[in-house]
């Protein structure tokens, strides 16, 4: 029963016995029921009406609508306070009749209110149509406020872009600060604009989905939109809608993700598959794609079909071991088993088998790359046969010229060695293990002077210059001349460069008795 359906009991509201059967009546409505006489006595509320001011009699309410005042103080929902008149008691009282009056109440005293009223009123007249009860209907809408302002404040707080509209007439009511950011629109701008005015589905690939899906108020599925922009710009964007209820009212709540940066992201990576492309096809090296997973080839550009004389229906597609490009199948084999370990190659020389069998000398590097979700090496080579062939005749050359040294010195018959078989880097002692003494001893020796020749040099004694030599022989590890100076020149130390000074007159005497 609502308090309407009641109002035939309120006309003899003066009459005791009425006004008894009159509380029983609406003692157990979920509505909050306060009756005012005329003359602005409060004259009776029901159990909801106490609870929703906190109170347990009607006198705690205030004997009239001035002491209501005092007791507690209202204010709209944006804050500002009622004034006098303005109280939903005084308006009912001055025979007003009014619906859907919100607002906040708080205790006198208080700062902040305790409970959100949602007032409404009814008029009773007598037989001459003057009021003769005054009727203060409230519902306690606290709880639906709260949860309102903890969506609006998520709302607002959240980062994701979202509009909301009224399904009545399409209008925006709500819009957070990421549609402001994503967008660049004005705020007030939005919210006195319709979705006809601002369209969020433009350009969507279910346009006429979505648009059936609005106008029934029901989900809209995520779609790929473009945003029209100020500026005459536009953004792509994943739009959606949901179907929601505020204060009463449905609407459509529309979020959208930002799908800008990766189009620019796809842009980008086109174009640099693009520069790949052409670099990889236009190489002078020859290059090619496999997988590492089997090392299949994937794709070869134009250089290396010239080097190696395949077609690419040849070899594309195939692993490398089933073309037979290694010289040998261990070749290969060892090859694949350093990139499967992680294993990067820099310029190694390898032969390969060209497709009319040849063997081809060639330096191969390789670098991991990624095609899609698939892990690739990129393989580089380069042809060093016209060198090698070079470096061959070079060294027949040399040991042509090497059975017959008579007529050549020391030194070039040792540069001729070196170049004939290149020595790797030198290991064990250096040369900052001998002495100033020693060192000097060694710059004779590569120099090509005997025993004799050094002890005049150094003015010293042949058995001091033979101990020498013995320390050298020992500290290097050789025991010939010949290989002493190859050991020395190894390291740089021709013996050229370095002053050979004869000892002092005190140093002369040492040494000469060692």
């Amino acid at each position: 029963m609502t308090v309407e359906s009641a109002a035939p009991a309120l006309k003899s509201l003066r009459d005791s016995a009425d006004l008894r059967h009159l509380r029983q009546i609406i003692a157990g409505l979920n509505e909050g029921v306060i009756l005012v006489d005329p003359d602005q006595a409060i004259l009776w509320a029901n159990h909801a009406a106490l609870g929703m001011h906190g109170v347990e009699s009607v006198e705690d309410l205030g004997v009239t609508v001035d002491d209501y005042r005092q007791r507690f103080q209202l204010r709209y929902r944006n804050n500002h306070k009622l004034n006098h008149a303005d109280y939903p008691i005084e308006r009912v009282v001055s025979g007003e009749a009014f619906s859907q009056v919100v607002v906040e109440v708080a205790v006198a005293g208080e700062a902040e209110p305790r409970w959100v009223h949602q007032v409404r009123s009814l008029v009773l007249t007598n037989e001459a149509d003057e009021p003769e009860c005054l009727v203060l209907i409230i519902q306690d809408v606290s709880a639906r406020f709260e949860a309102e302002d903890r969506f609006e404040q998520s709302f607002n707080a959240n980062p994701a872009p979202a509009v909301i509209c009224r399904l009545c007439d399409l209008r925006f009511v709500k819009v957070n600060q990421g549609f402001i950011d994503m967008t660049g629109h004005d705020r007030d701008a939005v919210l006195s604009r319709t979705v006809y005015d601002i369209d969020v589905l433009a350009r969507a690939d279910k346009r006429d989905l979505a648009k059936e899906r609005l106008c029934e108020g029901r989900t809209i599925p995520q779609m790929e939109a473009e945003l029209d922009l100020p500026g005459g710009v536009t953004k792509l964007v994943i739009v959606a809608g949901q179907p929601i209820d505020m204060s009463g009212q449905p609407c459509m709540l529309f979020t959208f993700a930002d799908l800008e940066p990766r189009r620019k992201a796809e842009a980008s990576l086109r174009q640099s598959e693009e520069r790949f492309t052409r670099t990889f096809s236009l190489a002078p090296v020859a290059l090619a794609i496999g997988t590492l997973d089997g090392h299949r080839l994937c794709d070869v550009n134009e250089a290396f079909l010239e080097l190696t004389g395949y077609a690419a229906t040849e070899i594309v597609g195939r692993p490398l071991e089933d073309i037979g490009l290694w010289e040998t199948p261990a070749l290969g084999a060892a090859l694949e088993a350093e990139l499967e370990a992680g294993v990067a190659i820099r310029d190694r020389e390898v032969r390969i088998r060209l497709n009319t069998d040849e063997i081809l000398d060639c330096i191969v590097s390789t670098e991991p790359i990624t095609l899609g979700d698939e892990t690739c090496v990129l393989w580089a080579m380069r042809d060093i046969s016209t060198r090698k062939a070079s470096e061959r005749e070079l060294v027949s050359a040399i040991e042509a010229v090497m059975k017959d040294t008579s007529w050549l010195s020391r030194s070039i018959m040792e540069k001729l060695a070196r170049i004939r078989t290149p020595q790797a880097t030198p290991q064990g002692v250096g040369l900052d293990e001998l002495t100033q003494r020693e060192r000097e001893v060694l710059a004779l020796i590569c120099r090509g002077l005997d025993d004799k020749s050094i002890a005049r040099s150094l003015n010293v004694s042949g058995n001091t210059v033979r101990n020498h030599v013995a320390r050298i022989y020992s500290k290097i590890g050789v025991n010939r001349r010949n290989a002493a100076a190859a050991w020395a020149r190894a390291r740089g130390f021709d013996g050229d460069s370095m002053p050979v000074l004869p000892p002092r007159s005190g140093a002369q005497s040492l040494e000469t008795t060692a």
